[in-house]
């Protein structure tokens, strides 16, 4: 279901309510403590005095907050923390000034002065709290409630897949001599490489078909995940552009929030190779300069670093290499423009053994058409599943290139 205005309000009400209540309780506890030393002993006048205190400060807090989850200042932490300050400030600042005024005192530059001293004083600690507490727990639980969250805070695992359209053999062929294609075959290939990712643990979603769309089968193009996040691409491919409505219909209703790179730009998801917080760009013919910046700069707020990599033997840069669980770059080197870009490369001696789906952290999927590289990566200690996509290899496709992950 795609996330809607009501959800995010609901989410928005509800986290903000929270988070100023914490607040509103956190200084009722920390008043009452405070005054365990003193000759007097704490009592019920106390706690209402400090609640009636910071009661509108509260209210405002709550409604600046809730202002903040609307337009969007819980969907990144440094946002919600931006968000927190600016709350933390305001709200005790622009309640200590109403409460003061209601109270009789005029309105002056010296009432102004003194409130924002509170600020260092009574309120220091108010502010800290919201400043704390928005965007760590108010943002988690804005984001539980509005679906981004709940689908990350567990083990499940997604791959979103895309049946082959029936004109299939008449995908865009580039750095191969073009074979004929058995449609039937692929059809059985595909339901088999379905079902190896489903006994290994992942749940497939399948994205709307698309029989008019040759390659629309390699759904991994039109989309790149990075944890709640996902980019949806522009191929340089202009036949392949239309491709990518349903992926986003797709990943909508899986709650990620959606990013996308707009024309000039272009990129391809072959073309992308995450290796823990670093992400390997292919530059070749199907992802340009322009792509590369826009993901970038759609990543930098998420801490991941961009590396461009040249890419002019291969159709794609994950054509060429993969990465296993542990961060080890794999490729064949007759397809790989330079190696020295990785921290760790180990070459495969197969064409096809370049391609790695990571199933799990002792787990890996492979084409069964590169023995040689499967036995290789078997005796570093990983468990293969093999399957035989040999239908879509011919149209330059590979295990990476038949589903879109989402862990």
């Amino acid at each position: 279901m795609t996330i809607s205005w009501g959800r995010r309000l609901i989410a928005s009400v509800l986290s903000a309510f929270v988070v100023a209540l914490v607040a509103h309780a956190a200084m009722i506890g920390f008043f009452f403590i405070g005054a365990l030393g003193a000759s007097t002993p704490p009592s019920g006048a106390l706690i209402v005095a400090v609640s009636n205190y910071f009661a509108l400060t509260s209210v405002f807090a709550l409604v600046l907050l809730l202002i903040a989850g609307v337009i969007g200042a819980f969907d990144r932490w440094w946002t919600a923390l931006i968000a927190g300050v600016v709350v933390g400030v305001l709200a005790p600042s622009v309640g200590t000034l109403i409460t003061a005024t209601s109270g009789g005192s005029p309105f002056s530059g010296a009432l102004i002065g003194a409130v924002f001293g509170t600020l260092l004083g009574i309120n220091l600690l108010y502010a800290l709290v919201i400043a704390a507490l928005t965007p760590t727990f108010g943002r988690w639980l804005f984001r539980v409630v509005e679906g981004t969250r709940s689908r990350f805070a567990t083990d499940r695992k997604i791959a979103l897949v895309r049946i082959p359209a029936s004109n299939l053999a008449d995908g865009l062929v580039t750095h191969i001599d073009r074979e004929s294609v058995n449609t039937e075959l692929a059809d059985q290939q595909w339901d088999a490489y379905v079902a190896a990712l489903s006994n290994a643990g992942w749940q497939t979603v399948e994205v709307a078909s698309a029989d008019q769309l040759a390659d629309s089968v390699f759904v991994e193009d039109t989309a790149v995940i990075f944890g709640d996040t996902a980019v949806i691409t522009l191929p340089g491919a202009e036949s392949r552009r239309p491709e990518t409505a349903g992926t986003e219909a797709a990943l909508r209703a899986q709650g990620l929030r959606i990013e996308r790179i707009e024309a000039p730009g272009t990129l391809e998801g072959g073309d992308v190779l995450k290796v823990g917080s670093t992400v390997y760009v292919g530059r070749g013919g199907r992802t340009n300069a322009e792509g590369i910046r826009q993901l970038r700069e759609l990543l930098a707020p998420l801490d991941y670093t961009v590396v461009a990599v040249p890419v002019t033997k291969a159709l794609h840069l994950k054509t060429a290499v993969t990465a296993l669980p542990d961060g080890t770059v794999i490729g064949y080197e007759p397809l790989v423009d330079t190696t020295s870009v990785f921290e760790r490369f180990l070459p495969v001696p197969e064409a096809h053994g370049t391609a790695v789906v990571v199933l799990s952290d002792d787990t890996v999927l492979m084409s069964s058409s590169a023995p040689q590289s499967i036995a290789l990566v078997e005796d570093l200690g990983y468990k293969v599943v093999p399957v035989d996509i040999s239908e879509f290899e011919k149209l330059e496709g590979c295990v990476t290139c038949l589903s879109v992950r989402i862990r």
